[in-house]
């Protein structure tokens, strides 16, 4: 009876998590819908020769095309920097952070050399733009980041944009100091579950840490289908079935350009990348990582598009630009 009872709970408890699932990404016919068959065509073949894991499309809240393995959970590099901003849109409406606040009111410092006290007057705000003028090193950074890294002391606070792996990472011990919260167990709270994400967990993240600083990157692992509800997300001003799940303020900030860069007019909000309004259309911006990851949302074209490439497979990645050269051709052929 002992045995009847356990195999009838796992039962139970096995059938309640398969009622718990999320709901499927919903499908339409893409010459139904609008779209040119023909350009769509022409889309697909270019994108299958870059060699992605997955490439998903979703226009109006609905899947157009896909291929690859949109289920498999990649590493999407910096792309953990838009889910991170993501997270401080919500501590920061809720009074938690402070994006006026200095690095020495938040205590901020690193391992030796240590931050000057010019240092420590950047802000929350100028480390969400990559303008703290701080050029320590910094875990988890590219071979062309510490190549390019200006010397210490060269850019006053706010005054100077670069791509900065110290202040993404210590926006992370901020967000982690200031809420009290795990970065991934936040995410998977307040937002993957409102979200009803397939494939994250919590486990999906971990800490990297270097000797070269005290403040470790956070990497994500994230499956094109589940990304692809993040990109919804934003295009949707941060609202999902009439809840706010970050607010439609922080939406607009985030993707707003406050710097320019010389990725072809781009600019850069709070970690995320903005794209220039007379060849995309207002508000379009993207989230990208390191070997091909993209989280991209068109709101003219009302479109989302993913793209997530497994490095173990495909060793050299794929080049934003040549993802850029993809979304021309898929916005084309997109009503």
């Amino acid at each position: 009876m002992r045995k009847i009872f356990w195999f009838l709970l796992c039962l139970a408890v096995g059938l309640a998590a398969q009622g718990a699932s999320a709901d499927p990404w919903e499908t339409v016919e893409p010459e139904a819908a609008g779209w040119s068959a023909s350009a769509l065509a022409e889309a697909r073949t270019t994108s299958l020769a870059l060699k992605p894991t997955a490439l998903l499309i979703v226009q109006d809240g609905k899947v157009v095309a896909s291929w690859g393995d949109i289920s498999r959970r990649v590493n999407v590099a910096s792309v953990r920097k838009s889910l991170l901003s993501a997270l401080y849109g919500i501590a920061v409406s809720e009074g938690r952070i402070d994006l006026g606040s200095t690095l020495a009111q938040l205590d901020i410092d690193d391992t030796p050399p240590r931050l000057t006290a010019t240092e420590k007057q950047a802000t929350v705000r100028d480390l969400l733009m990559s303008r703290s003028g701080i050029y320590h090193p910094a875990a988890y950074e590219t071979a062309d980041i510490k190549r390019k890294r200006p010397p210490r002391g060269s850019h006053e606070p706010g005054s100077f944009w670069f791509y900065n792996n110290w202040d993404f990472n210590a926006l992370g011990t901020i967000y982690r100091k200031q809420t009290g919260e795990d970065i991934f167990q936040s995410f998977e709270r307040r937002i993957a579950r409102p979200l009803q994400m397939e494939d994250f967990s919590a486990r999906d993240g971990e800490y990297v840490t270097e000797k070269a600083s005290e403040h470790p990157a956070y990497p994500f692992r994230l499956s094109a289908r589940d990304a692809a509800r993040f990109g919804q997300l934003f295009l949707d001003g941060g609202r999902l079935d009439g809840s706010q799940v970050v607010p439609a303020a922080w939406v607009r900030e985030a993707t707003t350009a406050y710097s320019f860069t010389k990725r072809g007019r781009q600019g850069y909000g709070y970690m995320w990348w903005s794209l220039p309004s007379d060849v995309w259309g207002e508000n379009a911006a993207y989230a990208a990582g390191y070997g091909g990851q993209v989280i991209a949302f068109l709101p003219s074209k009302r479109l989302v598009v993913v793209q997530t490439v497994d490095l173990r497979q495909n060793p050299k990645g794929i080049r934003t630009s040549s993802f850029l050269d993809l979304l021309r051709k898929i916005a084309a052929a997109a009503p």
